[in-house]
């Protein structure tokens, strides 16, 4: 038994705010901001917009697309770091909006590498037939995280939710093997100011950007290589590589290191930042039922912990 993806669906907050339409206090531009991140743009929630609301809104879709209704969902895995609440799971939060009664929900903190650590752990019950049909979402309102003086942090983030509904069958498609890993040395190099047994506080993003671009770079190849390895392929074995959507000049290298095709790399930082845990199903998302048409589809991700995987999935 296989963990196939039968649907998927993203969703940003209703407003959009251009590199020029930071605020005016900050020393940046449009152009800095474009040659250093490839970021044009990104979205940002407002009043009444929440990491639930917008892994809700991700969630309907997929579900729609996949035919599922909440009678079907037997387990609902939200990866976030910026949850509703300090508790309850935002995945709850998730499981009552869409009225699914018998399920089991929780959250997944693994910052930009949530998705691919929570689909893991979807695709292991899925295949040990402890879940049969799994909802599974990335979801982030970053910017609610972010100092809004502070240049080299708050033009990188968004906020968005991509969502993705697993089932399981008998098949040779879906997901066919992942690798995550983490490294604590890294902890330090990218974490907030606070939270709730250091400062009561959720603090703001601190980022040391030269050591997070080395290490995404160096994780980003060597996770690529070792899952073509595993799976006997070569890169051009690879329809459709969605990397962790986190600075454009990383993903460049990524291309040129790994030499794969540009027109196979979906890239979607121009328009959406960076999005965390959500980067990746809201990249998958917008490409909606054409990804079915890929057949060997690669997702990369690294991020604070460090944490970085890699998944291979087959349509």
């Amino acid at each position: 038994m296989n963990s196939v993806i039968i649907g998927l669906g993203g969703a940003l907050p209703k407003k959009c705010v251009l590199n020029c339409e930071l605020p005016k206090s900050l020393d940046t531009s449009d152009e800095w901001i474009a040659q250093r991140t490839g970021i044009r743009q990104r979205y940002i929630a407002c009043e009444g917009e929440t990491t639930s609301s917008l892994a809700v809104e991700a969630s309907k879709k997929a579900m729609s697309m996949a035919g599922a209704s909440s009678d079907d969902i037997d387990l609902i895995i939200v990866a976030t770091a910026t949850g509703d609440y300090t508790f309850p799971a935002t995945a709850t939060i998730v499981q009552r909006e869409l009225g699914v009664k018998n399920a089991m929900a929780f959250d997944v903190s693994a910052v930009c590498s949530g998705f691919i650590y929570a689909m893991d752990a979807a695709d292991s019950r899925l295949k040990l037939s402890k879940s049969k049909c799994a909802l599974v979402i990335g979801a982030e309102t970053f910017s609610r995280l972010v100092d809004w003086t502070d240049r080299s942090t708050c033009v990188l983030f968004g906020d968005g939710a991509g969502a993705v509904v697993l089932r399981s069958e008998d098949s040779t498609k879906g997901i066919q093997s992942s690798l995550i890993y983490s490294d604590g040395s890294g902890v330090e190099h990218l974490k907030t100011s606070g939270g709730v047994s250091t400062t009561k506080t959720i603090g703001s993003v601190l980022m040391n950007g030269k050591e997070v671009f080395r290490a995404a770079i160096e994780k980003f190849n060597e996770s690529l290589q070792m899952l073509l390895s595993l799976n006997c392929m070569t890169i051009d074995d690879v329809d459709l590589l969605v990397p962790h959507q986190a600075n454009s000049r990383i993903i460049e290298k990524l291309i040129v290191s790994s030499g794969i095709d540009r027109a196979k790399v979906l890239i979607t930082i121009e328009r959406h930042a960076n999005t965390s845990a959500a980067s990746i199903p809201l990249a998958m998302s917008e490409l909606g039922a054409g990804i079915f048409t890929k057949k060997n589809v690669v997702l990369l991700s690294m991020g604070a912990g460090f944490t970085w995987g890699a998944m291979l999935l087959r349509f």
